[in-house]
C-alpha cells in the first residue's frame, strides 16, 4: 500500500450487500475500513470477521465493525436504503463534517436529502451495479463485479471526485460522470425489473426464462421510459447499457427485448443467483424501497401527466408480498395484472 492509500481511513455507513461487498474489496486492496451495520451483523464480523465469496474469491476482511460512527473518516460511502437515508445522515451527523461522502443508493433523490443535513459541495453521489447478496450476519456473496460511476451532483467540479474514483477504482471498475443524475435515472429503468423477483422469489435469470414474466418485464420497463421521455429527462450512458441500447430497446418488438435482455443475464451467470436487492429485503424481513423504484415512476407521471398501471401494480404487489411474506407464483401474478 502507498502513501497515498494509507491516508484514507473509509466508513461505510450502512454495511448491507453492497456496503459490506465494497468494504471488504477496499480492505483487501489495503485500505482501513470501518463497516457501519446492525448489530447482528456487527457481532459476526467482530467475532468471524467479514466473510466474502463469489465472483470476486473467497476471503475473510478482518474489518472493525461499529452500529454507529464513533470517529471522523476520511471518506464516507453511504450505503443504507433509501428510505433509511436521512436517519443515517442525521445520527452520525457530527462525524461527517468537510469530508467527502458518497451516496449509492437506488432512485433518484438520496444526494438531495443528504443536502439537507451536509453541505453540498462534499457530497458526491455514485451509481452501483454490483451484484451482491447478505442474507446471513457476517457474510456477503459477489455474484457480479459490474460497476460504480460516480459524480457531483451540485457543482461543477470538485478536487475529491477524482481522489474518490480512483479510491473506489481499487474495490471495482469506477468512471466519472458529468450527468450522475441522468446516471441514476437510466439504472433506475433498469431496477425496474427489481421488483419481479421479489414477488416470485426467483432469481433475474428465472424471470427472464419465463415467456410470460420477461414479456411483462419490458413492458413495466417501458412505461417507465415513456414517462421519463414525457418528462424530459436527460439520460446519461452506465457501462453495461448506453442511452442508445436503452432507446433501441424501448423500440423494438417486447419480444425480441425480452429476448435480448435474457441473454445479457446468460452472459453474467454464475454459481451464485443474481437476487434483486428488494428481494433480499423480503427475505431478510426489512422494508423494501420499492417507492423509491418503480413508486418514482408512479409519482413522475403524476407530475408529467402519464399513466403509470403497470409501475402502480408493481409497487402495490411488492408491499402485499412485504406484508404477508407470501410469494405469487406466475399464475397469479398474471391474474393481478389481468384486473
Amino acid at each position: 500500500m502507498d502513501d497515498d492509500q494509507a491516508m484514507h481511513r473509509i466508513a461505510v455507513i450502512g454495511a448491507g450487500a453492497i456496503g459490506s461487498a465494497l468494504g471488504a474489496l477496499l480492505h483487501r486492496a489495503g485500505y482501513d475500513v470501518d463497516l457501519i451495520a446492525r448489530p447482528d451483523h456487527v457481532t459476526a464480523i467482530r467475532q468471524g470477521g467479514l466473510q466474502v465469496d463469489g465472483i470476486m474469491g473467497k476471503f475473510i476482511a478482518s474489518v472493525e465493525a461499529f452500529e454507529n460512527l464513533n470517529f471522523r473518516p476520511d471518506l464516507a460511502l453511504l450505503t443504507v436504503k433509501a428510505q433509511d437515508v436521512v436517519k443515517a445522515v442525521t445520527v452520525n451527523k457530527a462525524f461527517l463534517q468537510g469530508i467527502p461522502l458518497v451516496t449509492l443508493q437506488n432512485g433518484i433523490h438520496s444526494h438531495e436529502d443528504v443536502a439537507n443535513i451536509l453541505p453540498r459541495e462534499w457530497i458526491l453521489s455514485a451509481v452501483v451495479t454490483m451484484n451482491a447478496s447478505y442474507l446471513e450476519p457476517g457474510k456477503v456473496t459477489v455474484a457480479s463485479v459490474g460497476n460504480l460511476i460516480i459524480g457531483h451532483p451540485f457543482v461543477a467540479s470538485i478536487g475529491e471526485l477524482e481522489e474518490v474514483a480512483q479510491i473506489l477504482n481499487h474495490a471495482i471498475p469506477t468512471c466519472v460522470s458529468e450527468n450522475i443524475e441522468g446516471a441514476h435515472w437510466l439504472k433506475l429503468i433498469v431496477n425496474l425489473n427489481n421488483a419481479l423477483p421479489a414477488i416470485t422469489n426467483y432469481s433475474m435469470n428465472q424471470v427472464y426464462a419465463d415467456k410470460y414474466l420477461s414479456n411483462l418485464a419490458v413492458q413495466i420497463v417501458r412505461e417507465g421510459q415513456r414517462t421519463i421521455l414525457r418528462a424530459g429527462i436527460k439520460l446519461d450512458s452506465l457501462p453495461e447499457i448506453s442511452v442508445a441500447a436503452a432507446k433501441l430497446l424501448y423500440l423494438i418488438p417486447e419480444r425480441i427485448a425480452g429476448h435480448m435482455i435474457a441473454k445479457k443475464f446468460r452472459r453474467v451467470t454464475t454459481e451464485w443467483p443474481l437476487r434483486s436487492s428488494t428481494l433480499q429485503s423480503i427475505l431478510r424481513r426489512r422494508p423494501v424501497e420499492i417507492d423509491y423504484l418503480n413508486g418514482e415512476i408512479v409519482e413522475l407521471g403524476k407530475r408529467c401527466g402519464e399513466m403509470t398501471p403497470l409501475n402502480a401494480k408493481i409497487v402495490e404487489l411488492v408491499h402485499k408480498v412485504e406484508s404477508t411474506g407470501q410469494f405469487l407464483t406466475v399464475e397469479q401474478v398474471r391474474q393481478a395484472f389481468s384486473q
